[in-house]
């Protein structure tokens, strides 16, 4: 059963296969849209389009690799994430977050990365773990982990399903997601396939997490180990040592406080690192 069919709001979307489908589709649904992989990261290949000729043109350059994307509604919005543990068919741990600029923006617009943890007790919270949960039981995800996207519309407030996969969310969401509840994703992972089975059957009880709050921050840099000393307050918690990367987490028991936190480095990181690269074309499957 696919998020669809489970009644989950998804944005409407066609598979770049049967061009009468798509024809009708641009027929139906106002540009502009997305055209992407169906298996990638990182928005990674993926094209807002425009107009029909644009479209057609972008299509036929994908020759035989087209059955391996997607066209679908664009939707203007917050795009926010919830990353999961799942054992036999259930949420175990789950926690919602927001990015604080849209991931297709960052990678093709050259934005730095910021994401951070949603209002626990919230309405917008509560609505993305329940759709999470119903997500996880329209895929029939078994065990391990899951970082899952999804939109709240600009036009009418709805949260839609955007994507998910059966993986630990990139760009140190792990790390992010450790400092505000003490689980780390890839451990809770390898501990769900390596369970003992006791009399017959595995039995997996998550830690009780933490409930504080965090935000990751993730900028290309001008300099091959940029220096980061400078950002000193107490609610850093990780540094990110990569070259031609800055990046820092930040953590507190106050959601004001991360927030503030992320404004203030966005702005300090465009002037004391940032740098720009065309992001790679990547396509095919």
């Amino acid at each position: 059963m696919s998020a669809q069919e489970a009644g989950i709001p998804v944005p409407p979307f066609v598979h770049v296969l049967n061009h009468d489908r798509i024809h009708a589709f641009t027929q139906e649904v106002p540009a502009p849209w997305v055209l992407k992989p169906r298996s990638q990261a990182s928005a990674m290949g993926i094209k807002k389009v425009h107009s029909a000729d644009e479209l057609w043109g972008l299509i036929e350059a994908l020759g035989d690799d087209q059955s391996h994307y997607l066209l679908e509604r664009f939707v203007p919005g917050d795009i926010y994430h919830v990353d999961s543990v799942v054992f036999d068919h259930k949420v175990r741990f789950a926690r919602a977050h927001r990015y604080v600029e849209t991931p297709i923006r960052v990678a093709q617009e050259g934005g730095i990365f910021c994401s951070h943890t949603v209002e626990y007790g919230s309405a917008v919270e509560k609505e993305l773990l329940a759709m999470n949960a119903d997500v996880m039981k329209a895929m029939g995800l078994l065990r391990g982990v899951s970082h899952t996207e999804f939109i709240k519309a600009e036009e009418d407030g709805a949260v839609y399903f955007l994507e998910t996969s059966a993986r630990v969310g990139g760009a140190n969401i792990a790390e992010m997601v450790e400092a505000s509840s003490g689980i780390n994703l890839w451990s809770a992972w390898a501990e769900i396939e390596t369970l003992p089975y006791e009399s017959g059957k595995q039995k997996y009880t998550p830690p009780k997490p933490r409930k504080d709050y965090s935000g990751v921050i993730i900028s290309l840099a001008r300099q091959e180990h940029p220096d980061l000393s400078g950002y000193s307050d107490e609610e850093v918690v990780w540094r990110l040592d990569k070259k031609h990367h800055a990046g820092l987490i930040v953590s507190s028991n106050s959601l004001e406080r991360v927030q503030s936190l992320l404004s203030e480095y966005t702005n300090r990181f465009q002037n004391d690192f940032h740098a720009t690269v065309p992001l790679p074309d990547r396509a095919g499957p």
